[in-house]
């Protein structure tokens, strides 16, 4: 499995996500688990998967961590300023993004280059750059262990059918 390493905090390590699976399954199945996540939560975002799932790709992160702290910040989408398209309090949420797409986008990029890069690689470490509220690691982490969750479950049911990654 592709699971990022552990720090000592006990939280995942954003950078260096080592994809030890077939790169072509390993995007499937995380898009796979992004959208589950996103259509049990009846969010918005639910088509948005592929575009999270390709930017912590491309940007080299953990996939979970911006539909996490999108959960976080805005219960998935449902609950941002009118017309902001801005589901991760970018900006104390006052930010306003054209559609979805380069809300994940943008974000992802800023949090790569300007947390991740610059040593704030798990998300106990973002916390107090990102947010004021001192649970805000915790809450993201939650959120976090909901996508982890559901990646075990479809890996079972993988197993259980025989299909081998």
């Amino acid at each position: 499995m592709a699971y990022a390493q552990k720090t000592a905090e006990n939280s995942a390590e954003l950078i260096n996500y080592q994809v030890q699976e077939n790169s072509t399954i390993r995007f499937i199945k995380t898009k796979i688990v992004i959208k589950k996540v996103l259509d049990k939560y009846n969010s918005p975002l639910a088509n948005s998967a592929e575009t999270f799932t390709s930017t912590c790709i491309a940007l080299d992160f953990d996939c979970y961590l911006l539909p996490a702290i999108a959960g976080l910040e805005s219960s998935f989408g449902l609950y941002v300023y009118s017309n902001s398209n801005n589901p991760f309090g970018w900006g104390r949420g006052h930010t306003l993004f054209p559609n979805w797409s380069i809300a994940i986008k943008t974000v992802g990029k800023k949090l790569k280059e300007d947390y991740i890069d610059k040593g704030a690689n798990s998300i106990e470490k973002i916390a107090p750059i990102y947010a004021e509220s001192p649970t805000w690691a915790l809450r993201v982490s939650y959120f976090r262990q909901i996508f982890e969750k559901e990646e075990t479950n479809i890996n079972f049911i993988l197993t259980e059918k025989g299909v081998k990654l």
